[in-house]
């Protein structure tokens, strides 16, 4: 190994951030656009701090122009944004909506113009309204649906694009809309979750068929197609064979399930062998594990915020803890399954003011997992970043110099993955400019870019996007002082 190969990051390494439709964009009825789950929910009484939503968010549907200079001047190498299926089908099938594809391809035009790889992520899960009207992801019929709708982005811009993603985050979506109800379509019922995310994983499965036929048939770019899950690594926090215990079913439960179907081509057998005797779901019929068992992706997009710490939770212990929308910090309470574990605080590290375990070793960790579990699969960081209340200094500048430490040490994590021989192939920073953040609207800000809401949404760089520029300018090399 070389000494400039000790210092830097690969060559062709891809520097990025992210966003995604329902948080950037805006303009939730402009141009033909339909109305999503979100459009709706959030305007739901109780449903999002200070009934905030994503009607305006950042504008960037009518200011992508001025966006997309911002990172070219950044210097960033790819761009990681989604596709509001309204936008293409308003309805979520049926007609095509011709503005919708005319923003997405003068998007992907503007990013190629100056050289920045797009990413495209095809549910950021904004499902159509009237496609939660007839049973949304527990009908078995959006497999097809799906499907149809990511052939079509597939045709329309994968003459363009390599990088596809297929879902994001499928246990937040899943988990938070049909377990905690905190999420559109707002229910509380495991086994109906347990179902929808066999579906989404039939529906994943059918639109990675999809490409591989285009492919082939040569209608469009040879590129690679993944999925973007959690990554939230347990860590027992102690030693004891109880704690251990309670460390490893979380593992299989808040882990494997989600990953082993799109990348082992089956469920965890402890799992399933364990909801089945609970609730019998989800239901698997003739075909299905064939389907997603073809499937293979082409590298793994991984989602990391913070890790979790585990023990043993009595049969009468802690069950799971209801998210703060209605103030500005969370609450630092115990949350888990009675009986198996419960997540807790551990007082050895810092957490945010939301609450998150700021532990960037485990991003490493949970990629050494990964490559243990599943051998050598590509791996794409999709989202890591500090969501927090970023100062602002007497002359107006945006002082975050928090989300500078916190993006430094995880990719500071990162590289030595990679000296570890782990095959890491892009990082994005989540986000690239402040958007709405769900449940907790604007208060709680992500991006490199600071949107002034009270200045018609004027974009001010903040200390880390000059701090990225230099970072990526370097390739990495800024890591060494």
């Amino acid at each position: 190994m070389t000494s400039d190969a000790i210092k830097t990051f690969p060559k062709h390494f891809l520097w990025g951030a992210a966003t995604a439709a329902y948080q950037v964009e805006g303009a939730f009825q402009q141009d033909g656009k339909g109305l999503s789950i979100w459009d709706v929910y959030s305007h739901l009484p109780g449903t999002t701090y200070q009934r905030t939503n994503g009607d305006i968010a950042a504008d960037h549907y009518n200011r992508y122009q001025e966006d997309v200079g911002l990172m070219a001047e950044m210097g960033l190498k790819s761009y990681r944004f989604s596709i509001a299926w309204t936008r293409i089908f308003p309805k979520g099938t049926g007609t095509i909506n011709p503005k919708g594809i005319e923003f997405y391809n003068n998007l992907i035009d503007e990013l190629l113009k100056y050289d920045i790889v797009p990413v495209i992520t095809l549910y950021h899960w904004d499902l159509p309204q009237d496609l939660q009207d007839m049973g949304g992801w527990e009908n078995r019929e959006l497999v097809d649906i799906f499907a149809h709708y990511a052939k079509t982005c597939f045709e329309c811009f994968g003459d363009r694009v390599r990088y596809w993603i297929t879902f994001n985050e499928v246990i937040n979506f899943i988990m938070l809309g049909y377990r905690d109800g905190l999420h559109p379509p707002g229910v509380r019922d495991e086994k109906r979750a347990l179902e929808v995310s066999h579906i989404v994983n039939l529906a994943h499965a059918q639109s990675v068929t999809e490409y591989r036929k285009l492919v082939r048939e040569k209608k469009i770019l040879d590129g690679r197609i993944g999925i973007a899950h959690v990554l939230l690594p347990g860590f027992p926090i102690s030693n004891t064979e109880e704690d251990v215990q309670a460390c490893e079913f979380y593992e299989d439960m808040d882990f494997h399930w989600f990953y082993d179907p799109s990348l082992k081509g089956e469920y965890p057998e402890r799992m399933r062998a364990w909801y089945q005797d609970r609730w019998q779901a989800p239901i698997i019929m003739a075909g299905d594990m064939d389907l997603i068992k073809s499937a293979a992706i082409d590298f793994i997009g991984i989602n990391y915020y913070q890790s979790a710490f585990l023990a043993h939770n009595p049969s009468d212990g802690v069950g799971m803890a209801a998210i703060n929308v209605t103030g500005e910090k969370g609450t630092q309470q115990e949350s888990g399954i009675p009986g198996l574990f419960k997540k807790v605080i551990n007082p050895k590290i810092e957490y945010t003011p939301w609450d998150w375990a700021i532990y960037p070793e485990g991003l490493y960790e949970g990629m050494k997992r990964i490559r243990e579990r599943y051998g050598d699969i590509p791996i794409m960081i999709t989202e890591n970043g500090l969501g927090d209340k970023d100062p602002i200094g007497e002359n107006g500048e945006i002082l975050d110099y928090p989300r500078i430490e916190y993006l430094r040490e995880h990719i500071r994590w990162c590289k030595r993955a990679i000296d570890d021989g782990i095959n890491l192939i892009g990082y994005f920073a989540w986000s690239f400019i402040d958007l709405l953040s769900w449940l907790n609207g604007y208060q709680k800000q992500y991006g490199f870019v600071y949107v002034d809401r009270q200045k018609g949404l004027k974009r001010i760089k903040k200390q880390s996007y000059f701090w990225y520029r230099k970072l990526i300018q370097t390739n990495g090399e800024e890591l060494q002082g």
